[in-house]
């Protein structure tokens, strides 16, 4: 391989990590900053530097922001005393974080953030690696973090943390069904007789129309709902449930490792919230809009797919702080009886719509 594709490829690699690790970070701000203004709080407001704070007119802004709070969290935990305590299986118990953040920084290297048109109109995706199999390998390797609360839970040797892994895989089982069979009806209508997309996130982007995109508005709701659950978010957050099992399968971790999992659960949100902008908002395109040749087009469509991104991790937010924790008999009972139902439907419903619009077509 050439040396110098290699290069690119690794520089390429790194600016993802780092940007993902980024929107983490400030993901993490942002959750405490809307909380807060929920319940008529503060939030963040005093972490600063005296170099910043110094500056005129942007010290005092970025201080009462609370920007460098992450930086503040991240040296925390990097530098809090590392105890592993003596009843764990130690060799697992610290294989669980790797295990739980790895796959999410292996998904978002097969998810397109925009396109780059060249002055000759051919069109390149501008991803890390360009998939036919682009959401069967999400799916794929995303479903591998859940080994990572399994391993945490069963490693620490106790009852509440075990339970807490138990459920987590649980959960994933209960609905990973509905979510698969909830993107089933996006490819149909992207592999229609015309241009057939395939399983390849970028041409499936940009063979959406706003007819098909209507048409999948219930898959687009039984989506995010299964995200919520596959995350572990409120009110789906029952690997976790302080009120039931402490903080159930990180019960026995503390700093840095207790960091990976907490920016682990904050990865998969920003990956998942990705997959959910490229399979129903449309990605990085804008309703009778369409971006000019060159650089400036490109940095437009990844600015569009971003703000859509954004958007959706401030509903992930909102929602937290607004419903209160199922019982995990609800939990269970919304994902069999009601969603995967309601997935089959819809699933038999697009297939049977998409096969009277060719009829009519053809």
């Amino acid at each position: 391989m050439d040396i110098t594709l290699i290069v690119i490829t690794l520089v390429k690699a790194i600016t993802m990590i780092v940007v993902v690790m980024s929107i983490a970070a400030y993901a993490v701000l942002a959750e405490r900053k809307v909380c807060s203004w929920m319940q008529g709080r503060v939030g963040p407001n005093r972490t600063s530097l005296p170099i910043i704070s110094a500056i005129p007119i942007l010290g005092p802004f970025i201080t009462r922001l609370g920007l460098i709070q992450p930086a503040a969290d991240g040296l925390k935990f990097l530098f809090k005393e590392d105890i592993i305590p003596g009843h764990v299986n130690k060799f697992y118990y610290l294989m669980a974080p790797c295990l739980a953040i790895a796959p999410a920084f292996t998904t978002m290297t097969v998810l397109p953030f925009g396109k780059f048109v060249d002055s000759a109109g051919v069109t390149h995706p501008l991803v890390l690696a360009n998939l036919d199999i682009g959401i069967l390998f999400i799916f794929a390797v995303s479903s591998l973090g859940v080994y990572g609360l399994i391993l945490a839970g069963w490693s620490a040797n106790s009852k509440y943390p075990f339970l807490g892994g138990v459920r987590a895989s649980a959960q994933l089982i209960s609905y990973e069904l509905a979510m698969g069979l909830s993107v089933l009806p996006v490819f149909m209508w992207a592999n229609a007789p015309g241009e057939p997309a395939g399983m390849n996130i970028f041409l499936l982007v940009e063979s959406q129309s706003p007819l098909s995109m209507i048409c999948q508005f219930i898959s687009g709701f039984i989506f995010l709902v299964t995200l919520f659950a596959e995350t572990n978010r409120l009110p789906f957050d029952m690997p976790e449930a302080e009120t039931e099992l402490v903080s159930g399968y990180n019960t026995e971790y503390g700093s840095f490792k207790f960091g990976l999992f907490f920016v682990a659960e904050y990865t998969h949100i920003i990956v998942g919230s990705g997959v959910f902008t490229a399979l129903f908002l449309g990605g990085w395109n804008l309703p009778f809009v369409n971006f000019a040749p060159g650089l400036v087009g490109a940095v437009l469509s990844v600015l569009v797919f971003l703000i859509k991104v954004f958007a959706v991790i401030f509903f992930f937010i909102w929602i937290r702080w607004t419903l209160p924790r199922f019982r995990y008999d609800q939990v269970m009972k919304l994902g069999w009886s009601v969603l995967l139902p309601l997935a089959i439907a819809n699933l038999i419903a697009n297939a049977l719509i998409i096969a009277l619009v060719d009829k009519v077509l053809l």
